[in-house]
Formats: structure tokens, C-alpha cells, sequence
């Protein structure tokens, strides 16, 4: 068999192997593939405490959830947002300061440890005992409050009162009753940070607090319902080597007639841009309408109307000297009569129909 001249043959055992390799190739990608996208198995199951960090929930604190996991998420969708009631608590504490001082007769530093959000549920079954639950009323707002102070607090306050030693231990106060002495003058501590309170909301809204009751047992402190949203700010109060915490809560039902103006992101803000309100009313005023007039109404059943063909008639009741509607699309603005001035027909208005605004 000749070739001809320019042409080459091929080689039919390296066109197998040629095969034979890519064919391989392909099954060396195939595997590389599936080893890359299959996961890989394992038997572990996670333990208990994994589980609750997870989810954000610790047994030791187990009526406040920590801020971890799912229930941060749930916190934060739940918690509204209010940048004015910083600024009242910021002033709560520069007013404490000097009342408490006055009161203890002895140096106090105030501090705001935090602001946040619960629920009354979650929170009242989580309130460490023995602790004062002061329930307090906001008269213009005909709701309630609750003011917390933890022992730690009352006996320090006690202590300064009634002039104890600083080095005292206050382990063996822990179990047992509030006396009364105690509790009257935790009671005028109370008054003493409602009034304070007050003050704190007077720029805002003008509100007065008035102490209601005081409480031991959280159950007979209930406010609101178990599952309505509180806010619960922490403050610190500390007495050179003495001192100790309480809490305000304050239900969002009970701040709903003033949300708006909490809502504001500094003080005497409107919510509103009122040069832009200058200029739109201005437009308005030059702002082009086109007014129709109606010269009469009639209502008429879907039959007569289907009956309508071209040339029928219909008769108006109007007459020259009927009075007419003029209307900016449906809206009613005057009513008039109709005449003639020059070569124009004209409207005479014998009558406003809009309100005038005030």
C-alpha cells in the first residue's frame, strides 16, 4: 500500500494507549470530585452544654438568658430601641449622686451598669432573694413600676444610717426577714431616688412617681402580664468599701404615652424636617388643580345603559339658574352659577364647601 506524498499514517497502538490514558484521566477527575464534595461522616453528639450555649440559656441564670446564641437574636427582634431613655437615666444618676450624698451624709458614686430588655416573667422569677420589690405609679400615666433593691444595698445603706462598722459582714443577713426599721428606711431611700426620677423625665414629659408598696415575695409584685416586655435599668451605688445594686422596672406599656418623644434621638427633636414642610407648603400654594364643574347627576340601571345608542338623549335637570358643583375630582370645593362673561362661560361661587384651615 503507497502513501501518498504530504500524508502520514497513524500509529495504531498509540492511539490505543492515547485511549487507555484519558480514559483514566477521567476517572482520576471523577474520583477527586467526589471526594471533594462528599462530607465527612461522624458520630459526635453534642453535649448539654454545648447544646445551651447554642440556644443562649445557662442553668445558673436560667430566668435571665444570657445574650449568646438564638435567644440574643430573640432579645435583640424583641427589645425596641428608646435613645431618650439614656439620656433620663444618665440624668438619674447625676441627680442620685448629689441626694444620696446629702442623705448618707458620706461620699456616693453613682453608676449606670446597664439597660435592658426582658420579660416581666423571665425576669421576676430570676430576682435574687431577700430583695425589696418597691411597686411605684406614674400618675399622668395611670401605670406602674417596680423598684428592686438586693440586700447587699439595704444593709450598706443601713450601716451608714445607723453608723455600723465598715468591715461588718453582711453573710449571716442573708436568711432571714427585713425588719422594720429596715424597711422603713430603705422606704425613704426609695422616696428619695423617685424623686430623682421625677426630675430625670421632667424635661421630657412631666410625670410624678408615687411610692405604691413594698414587696419581699416577687409573686405579689406582679405589674403586667408574664410574657409583656420590660425595660430593667441597672445602677450601682458605692460607699467607699461599701455599696451595692438596684434595679428599675419599667413594663413598655407603661412608657407607651410618652414613645414617641423616647423615640427621638436627642432632646426636643420633632421627627421631622421642617424646612422641607416650609417649602412643600409654599409649592402647594402655586400648585396647578384642574376643577370640574357638574352640571347635574343622574343614576341610572345597568339595563338603561346597555340601551344607550348613538343619538339617544339625555335630559338634564339643570337649568340656567340651577346651582352647579364645582369639584377637584371627587372632592366637593364650591358651588356656583352658571353665567357668561364675554365670549366665556363662567362660574359665579355662591357657596365654600372646604374647611378652612386653621
Amino acid at each position: 500500500m503507497t502513501v501518498p506524498p504530504g500524508e502520514e499514517t497513524e500509529d495504531p497502538v498509540s492511539a490505543v494507549v492515547d485511549t487507555e490514558e484519558g480514559a483514566d484521566e477521567q476517572e482520576n477527575l471523577a474520583a477527586e470530585w467526589e471526594e471533594m464534595t462528599s462530607a465527612p461522616e461522624t458520630d459526635r453528639v453534642l453535649n448539654q452544654d454545648e447544646i445551651d450555649s447554642l440556644l443562649g440559656f445557662d442553668e445558673e441564670t436560667a430566668g435571665v438568658a444570657d445574650k449568646t446564641g438564638i435567644q440574643a437574636i430573640l432579645t435583640a427582634a424583641r427589645s425596641d430601641r428608646l435613645p431618650m431613655l439614656d439620656v433620663v437615666f444618665d440624668r438619674l444618676v447625676r441627680l442620685m449622686s448629689t441626694s444620696l450624698r446629702n442623705f448618707t451624709s458620706d461620699n456616693v458614686e453613682v453608676s449606670l451598669k446597664s439597660i435592658e430588655s426582658f420579660k416581666f416573667g423571665d425576669y421576676l422569677n430570676s430576682v435574687e432573694l431577700p430583695a425589696m420589690l418597691n411597686v411605684f405609679k406614674a400618675e399622668e400615666w395611670d401605670a406602674s413600676a417596680i423598684l428592686i433593691v438586693n440586700s447587699t444595698l439595704i444593709y450598706s445603706m443601713i450601716d451608714i444610717l445607723l453608723g455600723g462598722k465598715r468591715d461588718m459582714a453582711l453573710a449571716r443577713f442573708q436568711d432571714r426577714a427585713f425588719t422594720t426599721i429596715e424597711c422603713n428606711l430603705t422606704e425613704r431611700m426609695v422616696h428619695i431616688i423617685l424623686s430623682d426620677l421625677s426630675a430625670a423625665f421632667e424635661p421630657l414629659s412631666p410625670v410624678h412617681f408615687r411610692f405604691d408598696r413594698l414587696e419581699t415575695n416577687p409573686r405579689f409584685a406582679t405589674i403586667c402580664k408574664p410574657s409583656d416586655g420590660v425595660i430593667v435599668a441597672k445602677i450601682q451605688i458605692d460607699m467607699e468599701d461599701r455599696g451595692g445594686d438596684f434595679e428599675i422596672l419599667i413594663p413598655y406599656s407603661t412608657l407607651e404615652p410618652i414613645r414617641e418623644l423616647l423615640h427621638q434621638g436627642f432632646m426636643g427633636e420633632k421627627g421631622r424636617d421642617s424646612i422641607w414642610e416650609t417649602h412643600l407648603l409654599e409649592e402647594l400654594w402655586v400648585t396647578e388643580v384642574d376643577l370640574t364643574v357638574v352640571l347635574d347627576e343622574q343614576i341610572l340601571s345597568l339595563g338603561q345603559i346597555f340601551d344607550l345608542k348613538v343619538g339617544s338623549q339625555l335630559k338634564l335637570r339643570a337649568t340656567p339658574s340651577s346651582s352647579v358643583d364645582v369639584r377637584c375630582g371627587s372632592i366637593p370645593l364650591f358651588k356656583g352659577v352658571m353665567g357668561r362673561k364675554d365670549e366665556n362661560i363662567a362660574i359665579k361661587i355662591s357657596e365654600t364647601l372646604i374647611r378652612e384651615v386653621e
